[in-house]
């Protein structure tokens, strides 16, 4: 039986993978965690493209300092999460600098209500669109997003291959991508 803190095997070959500059290395890390770093810089960002970016600059930055990485620290799932945090939080600051001085001369009242009117928009709609889609689509995004499973890990919890697994999450994806599309949800005041 593995020691309570040793770092699962799998992290440290990844991570040697990596140092030695193995791109299916990268690869392999982008399948397994791609989902789980979108998502939290969505968190933090609460813009699609933001998140696109950070997702873009994390595994760039695993793929060019894979020696910041230490197995005996923790999960290479922890530390692409911290990495990702970081990221965001970054960007965010950088954002709101620009932001704060790009406005100073307007009435920020009404651009804040504007904005926080825009994110209830954009959240309802996601709601709207997660409760409507189909129980195998919205089971998996659930299992994927708040029990942070990979799709390798989804599938065995769903009994269903690894393609099918993917797939689904591809498509409950691409159909809350849409929520931040202007106008009512689907089927609300004669929308088709």
């Amino acid at each position: 039986m593995a020691k309570k803190d040793a770092p699962p095997r799998w992290d440290r070959k990844m991570q040697q993978r990596l140092a030695r500059g193995e791109a299916a290395a990268l690869g392999e890390a982008y399948d397994r965690f791609a989902s789980l770093v979108h998502s939290l810089a969505h968190r933090v960002l609460g813009e699609e493209k933001a998140a696109d970016a950070v997702t873009r600059e994390v595994f760039a930055h695993i793929w060019e300092h894979p020696e910041t990485y230490d197995p005996k620290q923790g999960p290479l799932r922890t530390w692409i999460a911290a990495v990702t945090h970081r990221v965001a939080v970054q960007r965010l600051r950088d954002r709101e600098e620009r932001e704060r001085d790009d406005t100073e001369d307007l009435a920020s009242g009404e651009e804040d209500l504007e904005s926080k009117v825009r994110r209830a928009s954009v959240a309802a709609r996601a709601d709207y669109i997660v409760h409507s889609m189909p129980l195998p689509l919205r089971r998996a995004l659930e299992l994927a997003y708040f029990q942070r499973r990979d799709y390798r890990q989804t599938a065995a919890d769903l009994g269903v291959t690894e393609d099918e697994a993917r797939r689904r999450l591809r498509l409950g994806l691409q159909l809350l991508s849409t929520a931040h599309d202007v106008g009512a949800p689907p089927g609300y005041g004669g929308a088709a």
